[in-house]
């Protein structure tokens, strides 16, 4: 089991100072959160509240995730990065592509692009982009983004992109991992289809695991290793060293926490988020070394 530090909600100026914090106490990685903008008012409610409200206040700081990568890249030398996750048909595939790749080549391959198809139509259309074809479009992005990540002249011709030969470089040396989260039976599908990990939603344990479950029949369906998947798990209800390990069992590669929200619940102070990482790693983190 590895351990995940998120930085969502975070203040910016702490972040870099933090991963320096991670990078030195072993974790493994550390994550943002996505939105580019966020609308006073919404038309679509939030997924995953029950009332439909937003989990974060309004002006609460939202980083460029890959922007924030290659500031990480320059400071730290062993953790790894990823996001939390990356709404990536908001965004045009070739712009994603060189900014991820970028990012891959500067920190020597510590790049993983966990996506999401997203739900805000409201962000979807400030954009100019089309909410209704959001999950069609990821998956050609996707194979556009492999493509382009060879370095050499590809084209694509798809239903909604369609371009003749063209090379982008510099190309990342390994290839660039892609896990996308969902919860939903379309989500587990494209993780199980084309993805090569999943991320949860706040959730409880036995859904995580039943997921796993069905994203393992999905791949035997698809003929792929029903095992060769990670899987960055946020439990709401295990907190404790055996129950890390169970889920480690039933599939689970990775657990997602913020630990100053453990020994210093909504703390801004950076000096207690700081301890509060260093003290994760020896509580828990050692124990899995």
């Amino acid at each position: 089991m590895k351990f995940v530090m998120s930085g969502a909600f975070t203040p910016v100026a702490h972040l870099p100072a933090l991963a320096v914090a991670a990078d030195q106490s072993g974790w493994d990685m550390i994550t943002l959160s996505d939105h580019c903008v966020n609308p006073e008012t919404l038309t679509v409610p939030y997924p995953y509240t029950a009332d439909g409200a937003r989990r974060w206040p309004e002006f609460t700081d939202w980083p460029d995730q890959i922007v924030m990568m290659g500031a990480f890249a320059t400071i730290t030398t062993r953790l790894r990065f990823t996001t939390n996750a990356f709404v990536l048909p908001i965004r045009n595939p070739m712009i994603v592509a060189k900014a991820v790749s970028t990012a891959a080549v500067i920190s020597d391959n510590r790049v993983v692009l966990t996506i999401g198809v997203g739900w805000s139509k409201d962000e979807f259309e400030l954009l100019g982009q089309d909410f209704h074809t959001r999950g069609k479009r990821t998956d050609e992005m996707i194979e556009i983004m492999r493509l382009l990540w060879t370095g050499k002249y590809v084209e694509y011709h798809g239903k909604f992109y369609d371009f003749g030969r063209v090379e982008m470089n510099p190309p990342p040396s390994q290839p660039i991992p892609i896990w996308t989260g969902g919860i939903s039976d379309a989500a587990l599908r494209r993780c199980a289809r084309v993805c090569d990990g999943w991320l949860t939603d706040l959730q409880p344990a036995a859904e995580i695991v039943a997921s796993i479950e069905k994203i393992r029949q999905y791949r035997k369906e698809y003929g792929r290793d029903p095992n060769a998947f990670d899987v960055l798990a946020s439990p709401m209800d295990v907190f404790d060293i055996d129950g890390y390990k169970r889920l480690q069992e039933q599939g689970v590669t990775r657990i997602l926490t913020q630990p100053w929200m453990i020994y210093s619940p909504g703390t801004k102070d950076l000096q207690l988020q700081k301890d509060a990482i260093l003290r994760y790693a020896d509580d828990v983190i050692s124990k899995f070394a």
